[in-house]
């Protein structure tokens, strides 16, 4: 649960970043941020894609107290609000006109559904593909899912819209199918990405994962009065963000990857980095297509 390995250390066991951009999506806070700051401080130039500026800029600066500084890489917020597809698509075109590659693509989103990630992904494989075409290169997208996609009950299909926003209103807990049910839709499509993008020739590396057990929560201002005993009792089950994102930070920068290309391809990563066999649902060919056709109807449909 909340134990990761202590054989990895991101400070001494990643490689120089310099010269390499990555995109992280909720890079302002929790899991996001701590990648964001990993993979900054060997050096790469990241973009902290994010919905609020302040927020971001709140982050950023936080960065710097933590020891982002000289020698470091850059750290640039970026307007991003998965709500809407069609911010995911302006997004992606900003990031074109600002850079000639992007060598990582990380999607660590939470709330939004998968139609707006596809859209970002799919809006950025231009630059990706470039970025891949060059010699020695290694280009990957990590997808950050959680070991919840197992409590998926049932026979989920994604025929049509109407199924990929199901509210799943029949459970104990709506609110907490609906977040395993997107998990699940992460590793499908992540896995269903690396089939096409081998299909189709293409060098690049999708990996999803789950980050473990982490304390995002115990600073939330509902339990603000009680902090003092909640932050003991969650420090003993659940790990800090900073750990919780060893897992993203080697999917995305670890060389043992680079060593072993074919072995890391659409696999599924458990801390840290072991590679680990998903739930049956998540391993559905035919429900990774079913859910990826949907997606790109509901895109052709929209004009997007």
């Amino acid at each position: 649960m909340g134990f990761f390995s202590k054989s990895f250390d991101p400070v001494i066991d990643l490689p120089d970043l310099s010269g390499k951009v990555i995109l992280v999506t909720g890079g302002n806070a929790g899991i996001g941020y701590s990648t964001v700051k990993h993979l900054a401080r060997r050096g790469a130039k990241v973009y902290m894609a994010a919905r609020n500026k302040t927020k971001a800029e709140e982050a950023i600066a936080q960065l710097k107290i933590e020891g982002l500084g000289p020698g470091n890489g850059d750290v640039i917020w970026l307007k991003l609000d998965l709500k809407d597809p069609r911010n995911a698509k302006k997004a992606a075109e900003e990031v074109m006109k600002q850079e000639k590659r992007l060598d990582v693509l990380i999607l660590t989103y939470i709330h939004s559904s998968v139609i707006s990630p596809a859209v970002l992904t799919r809006s950025l494989q231009p630059l990706l593909d470039q970025t891949a075409a060059e010699p020695n290169s290694d280009v990957r997208i990590i997808v950050v899912s959680s070991v919840g996609h197992q409590f998926v009950s049932g026979q989920p299909r994604f025929r049509n819209l109407e199924d990929l926003n199901n509210e799943l209103t029949r459970s104990m807990s709506p609110s907490f199918a609906r977040y395993c049910m997107s998990k699940l839709m992460n590793i499908l499509y992540a896995s269903e990405l690396q089939r096409r993008l081998t299909a189709g020739g293409s060098p690049i590396t999708v990996i999803s994962l789950h980050p473990g057990s982490v304390n995002t929560f115990s600073d939330e201002p509902a339990l603000a009065k009680i902090k003092w005993i909640v932050k003991p009792i969650m420090a003993l089950f659940f790990s800090h963000p900073d750990k919780g994102a060893y897992n993203s930070v080697f999917a995305a920068a670890s060389e043992e990857v680079v060593k072993q290309r074919e072995k890391y391809k659409g696999v599924y990563l458990m801390p840290v980095g072991k590679i680990t066999e998903p739930a049956k649902l998540a391993k559905d060919e035919g429900l990774a297509k079913e859910l990826w056709d949907t997606v790109e109807k509901f895109l052709r449909e929209k004009e997007i």
